[in-house]
């Protein structure tokens, strides 16, 4: 059995692979990873600080960029979006085989805008103006701020890949911003709404590893019965919120203009707890009109051994008792999102940094 061609030819789930490195395009592996199954591919600030800090393979066009001149920042775009457009080419056919639907590549604005509304839209519009393809998402995180620039992308018929969602709330929210962005697009009666993609890149482990340590801390029974369960279950609920929203007249509408579901995408899904099963975030979220994002091991772990079967929308009623059950024993899931989103913009913003500081030495060592 090919687990991973099996997940979108009868569950219509859709495996992109969470990495990208320069040797994965000068090597073969990302074209093996279509090959056997991957349909997509998702980057982000501390994937591209371990790729370039990680090897070797980028010091040839960093000192050929250091001696044109330019700051570090213009560097560090030029080393990203060469990986970026290699990518675009390998999933270039998979794009147009599947009329748009897969083939994605994503890349993230500067981290440091995540709380720059304004700013994120500018950056996001230069990045698709700059690569220029049509299988790109820019991706843009999805605090408060970064709502309204996800409506205005998609606005003007950008596709977009919303990052770090960690609550049901802040979920809703970016799905009324795609389908109120592609309202605007629609007044023009020429507009091609089905050339617009997006994806809701709903964070899972990091809810789990979070929530666990605080029912850990509360201690109770009924409290630690409930570890590793609250992400799936969240996951579950979101998956009941996407339905309800991408149905009725307002998006019949325009889907009869052509318009495409933002189908929401399940992203750190690796298992950071030994004792859960390591396929625990791909077999218990399958299901049709979904993405699930995998870093390099759990690629290997599910073509191995996973577990290929329709979960996402099965015991519903048990989601929404763990649910209740975690408010019940204290667990206040909306302080747990904000925290991982503060974690989480902080982290990408710190990799950025880390990386700039590096190639800053680098090239004054060069000079």
């Amino acid at each position: 059995m090919n687990r991973l061609v099996s997940l979108f030819e009868q569950y219509g789930q859709s495996p992109w692979l969470d990495n990208l490195k320069r040797s994965y395009l000068t090597g073969g592996e990302l074209q093996r990873q279509i090959d056997r199954g991957i349909r997509g591919l998702t980057s982000n600030p501390t994937i591209f600080q371990k790729a370039i800090q990680g090897s070797a393979d980028y010091d040839d066009q960093f000192r050929e960029l250091v001696q044109a001149g330019g700051s570090v920042t213009d560097h560090y775009w030029e080393l990203v979006l060469a990986d970026i457009h290699g990518a675009l080419d390998q999933f270039a056919s998979l794009h147009a085989a599947s009329g748009g639907g897969d083939g994605y590549v994503s890349v993230e604005v500067d981290p440091g805008l995540a709380h720059d509304g304004p700013g994120t839209e500018v950056a996001a519009r230069a990045l698709h103006q700059r690569v220029a393809r049509p299988n790109l998402m820019v991706k843009i995180p999805a605090t408060v701020e970064g709502l309204p620039a996800i409506q205005q992308m998609i606005a003007e018929g950008r596709s977009i890949n919303v990052t770090l969602i960690f609550s049901l709330e802040r979920y809703q929210r970016v799905m009324d911003a795609y389908i109120d962005g592609l309202d605007q697009l629609a007044r023009d009666p020429s507009a091609d709404l089905s050339s617009v993609a997006s994806v809701a890149s709903f964070f899972i482990s990091r809810v789990d590893s979070e929530v666990d340590a605080r029912l850990a801390a509360i201690g109770t029974p009924e409290a630690l019965a409930l570890r590793g369960r609250a992400a799936v279950a969240q996951a579950k609920l979101a998956y009941q919120a996407f339905l309800r929203t991408f149905s009725g007249e307002r998006w019949d509408a325009l889907a009869a203009r052509g318009a495409v579901v933002q189908r929401p995408l399940w992203a750190s899904t690796s298992t950071k707890n030994p004792d859960y099963p390591d396929t625990l975030y791909v077999d218990s979220l399958i299901g049709p009109h979904t993405v699930n994002t995998l870093p390099d091991t759990t690629v290997e772990a599910f073509a191995d051994h996973g577990t290929p079967a329709r979960t996402i929308d099965s015991d519903v009623a048990d989601a929404e008792a763990v649910w209740a059950a975690l408010a019940a024993v204290g667990v206040d899931m909306d302080d747990v999102a904000a925290k991982l989103e503060r974690e989480g913009v902080a982290s990408f913003q710190q990799s950025f940094d880390d990386l700039l500081a590096a190639l800053a030495a680098k090239a004054a060592a060069l000079a």
